[in-house]
């Protein structure tokens, strides 16, 4: 089994380096772990054509939420 790593300090460091999304990409082929940020979701929604993407976090205190709910319709 492997299991990706997200200490405090490496994401800190992926995160001042800008290059979060890069790091946790949902749109690579194959694999069983996806992480998703609300960019990647909204844009690779909109590129499939939906519109009207909404967002709203739920769970725990507002910006450490636990989950994102995301909302789109499709024209």
């Amino acid at each position: 089994m492997t299991t990706p790593y997200h200490g405090w300090l490496k994401n800190v460091a992926v995160a001042a380096a800008g290059a979060f999304d890069r790091h946790v990409n949902a749109a690579f082929e194959g694999g069983h772990i996806k992480f998703f940020s609300r960019a990647a979701l909204e844009r690779m929604h909109r590129e499939t054509g939906f519109a009207k993407v909404r967002f709203a976090g739920v769970g725990r205190a507002p910006f450490l939420w636990k989950s994102m709910v995301m909302a789109a319709v499709r024209p």
